[in-house]
């Protein structure tokens, strides 16, 4: 399949920019050490990948105090993530993979097919919004909603919330949440929430469990009405 298309960057760039444009996203600061960390790569390839990307005009870098995408490094980056959310939900939906191993296959696959191969899943699909994870797919034009929910770690006891998106970075981490029964548009009752930064129970699937916050800030809730627009979970009332 990769052979048949013709893209202009690299694989290398095309996965810095889409890195970039996440760090962004979450507000994080776009420096070499937070990108060689999400890249696992070092300190020193990130800051020649910088330079690299700055001479393209798709970042703009400033020494030590970081990088930002201009417009057209947003339009690649965006159009990677295009390819990729798309192909997770394809292969979750299609091929029965589960949510802990889309994100790698995908990984394989995003830089290689062609717009007519995107358009033939978009509409397979029937043109969705968001991935098996819940993030939102970004239009052919560029165009993404923003990120949903807030995080669970911050419920408090008694809230009852739905599942909107949960992070993909951690295959393991999403293996664990899916046995306790967590997925998208399903619904969490926060029955304690201990203090000091303890844990939470919560009910899942009338069965209850103990979750720890770091993990719970994998997870990202709303309420009902908003969870009607997610994908590939269970509704309730």
């Amino acid at each position: 399949m990769g052979e048949n298309v013709n893209r202009p960057f690299s694989p290398a760039v095309e996965d810095y920019l889409k890195v970039i444009y996440k760090l962004q996203q979450s507000g994080e600061s776009v420096s070499t050490n937070a990108l060689s960390r999400r890249m696992k790569t070092t300190p020193a390839a990130s800051s020649k990948m910088f330079k690299t990307l700055a001479d393209m005009k798709l970042i703009e870098h400033t020494p030590y105090y970081g990088a930002k995408l201009t417009p057209a490094g947003e339009k690649v980056a965006l159009e990677v993530i295009r390819h990729h959310r798309l192909l997770e939900l394809y292969l979750h939906e299609a091929l029965g993979y589960g949510w802990d191993e889309v994100d790698a296959e995908a990984e394989k696959l995003e830089h290689h097919i062609s717009e007519d191969f995107e358009d033939r899943i978009e509409r397979l699909l029937n043109y969705p919004a968001f991935d098996p994870h819940g993030d939102p797919i970004p239009t052919r034009d560029g165009v993404i909603e923003p990120l949903r929910g807030t995080s669970l770690a911050e419920a408090e006891a008694g809230a009852v919330v739905v599942v909107l998106r949960v992070q993909d970075e951690d295959p393991s981490a999403l293996r664990f949440l899916g046995q306790m029964g967590v997925r998208l548009n399903g619904r969490i009752v926060v029955v304690d929430k201990q203090p000091f930064n303890g844990p939470l129970t919560l009910r899942i699937a009338e069965r209850e469990h103990t979750l720890g916050r770091e993990l719970a800030g994998h997870i990202f809730v709303g309420s009902h009405s908003e969870a009607e627009l997610a994908v590939g979970g269970e509704t309730w009332k």
